[in-house]
């Protein structure tokens, strides 16, 4: 059967096997929404406007709108991406590309939802040999130890969220960096952030 646009297309249901929902502070539903509502901000810089002030206004002590734009090499995918919350559960950023790129989603036991603001994301599973195709307003889930081949064919920007241990995606996350693109500066930039965020919602008892 080909694949749908609904965000269980390349895995079952996101509801399945999620700890208990008081272990996190997001919701997965609520973002979506914020996501789809930012639609009508109008330009792609709107849009990610709106989806920041949207969530700082919901979460003000737990979203920090002052980190700069990161490169992001994983997979063999290069983007952009702009981190917004990180802890040792959860995370939030924007991540996208004006330039287009493909590559390996990464195999974790977190889980991933992304959010489509602007443009479109192409999925495929190992077990299918149909594409699953991503636009505005719609929402991807890869579910824990689960992976799937992307691919930004010309531009495309999303919500992410991820859920989990996050420290286990670290290493996925930096290898291109570290051994591909050796590319230090942002390596350093990219730990530097994650850890000062983590730490400060550390010491607000948010783990």
């Amino acid at each position: 059967m080909p694949l749908d646009r609904a965000w269980i297309a390349l895995d079952s249901d996101p509801r399945r096997d999620l700890p208990r929902p008081r272990m996190y502070l997001f919701d997965p539903d609520e973002l979506h929404e914020i996501a789809k509502a930012s639609l009508d901000a109008g330009d792609r810089p709107a849009i990610i406007d709106a989806v920041t002030r949207e969530l700082k206004a919901r979460y003000p002590e737990h979203i920090n709108d002052g980190v700069p734009w990161l490169y992001n090499n994983a997979g063999g995918a290069m983007g952009q991406m702009k981190l917004l919350h990180c802890s040792l559960r959860e995370y939030i950023l924007i991540f996208g590309t004006p330039i287009g790129t493909e590559g390996h989603s990464g195999r974790y036991s977190t889980e991933v939802y992304d959010f489509m603001l602007d443009g479109e994301m192409w999925c495929s599973a190992a077990d299918n040999t149909e594409r699953a195709i991503f636009r505005p307003g719609d929402a991807a889930y890869l579910g824990s130890s689960r992976a799937k081949g992307y691919r930004i064919p010309d531009h495309g920007w999303m919500l992410e969220y991820s859920r989990g241990w996050i420290p286990t995606m670290l290493p996925f996350g930096l290898a291109d960096s570290l051994v591909s693109t050796l590319d230090v500066r942002t390596l350093g930039r990219t730990i530097w952030h994650y850890g000062a965020m983590t730490t400060r919602n550390l010491l607000r008892g948010k783990i």
